[in-house]
């Protein structure tokens, strides 16, 4: 099961990390990126409500979404998100306990890392895939620097990607990457530009599939 979602992931190459105001709004994005084409989604805990959400879309999407909950920072969030419907976990840091908790679920689990000792100790502690966070600090560059003394430890950054950097970060060997607002800008939300959102989701898998091409 578990190597199936990373599969899945990886083929996707795109998780559309999402914060939204309300348990609604969230569903309203989502439905309109699947829309566009873009089906690895990420619920955060900041989220209100953010279980109810993951229900909600698991119930709604079944398998034609690969759905998951990001942000994890509490030892009880990793068995709830499972229970909620949650396929794959994500943290923006690498903690013991965290990682222990989020291991215990047997779920696909990404935590975060910035620096090379931070790289090496999420992979130690379970990591199938290390969430780079924030992307935008190091850039494909930095990546590509990692991936000289660690090329067996798959990479996701998150933070800092948008369309014209997509196909730099896969030339560095990205498993995957991660974009929040810049797939759905907070002011499209307000202004219900769910259709425009559509259109900017279709761009984005079409952008990662040419690269990785």
């Amino acid at each position: 099961m578990k190597k199936e979602i990373l599969s899945r992931i990886q083929e996707l190459g795109l998780l559309a990390v999402i914060r939204a105001e309300s348990v609604e709004l969230a569903i309203k994005i989502v439905d309109a990126l699947v829309l566009g084409g873009v089906t690895g989604i990420e619920i955060t805990f900041t989220t209100p409500n953010a279980l109810s959400a993951v229900e909600a879309l698991s119930q709604k999407y079944a398998q034609r979404i690969v759905l998951g909950m990001g942000t994890l920072t509490q030892l009880d969030q990793p068995e709830a998100a499972k229970q909620a419907g949650a396929q794959f976990l994500v943290s923006p840091h690498t903690e013991t306990e965290l990682a222990l908790a989020m291991k215990k679920t047997s779920l696909p689990i990404m935590m975060g890392a910035l620096t090379p000792s931070e790289f090496v100790r999420s992979y130690q502690l379970g990591s199938d895939v290390v969430k780079l966070f924030p992307g935008s600090l190091g850039g494909p560059s930095y990546v590509k620097s990692l991936r000289g003394p660690f090329p067996d430890i798959p990479v996701m950054p998150t933070g800092g990607v948008n369309l014209d950097n997509i196909p730099d970060w896969f030339a560095s060997g990205v498993f995957a990457v991660g974009v929040g607002s810049a797939l759905f800008p907070s002011d499209w939300v307000k202004e219900n530009r769910f259709s425009d959102i559509s259109e900017r989701a279709a761009q984005y898998v079409q952008i990662v599939q040419k690269s990785r091409r």
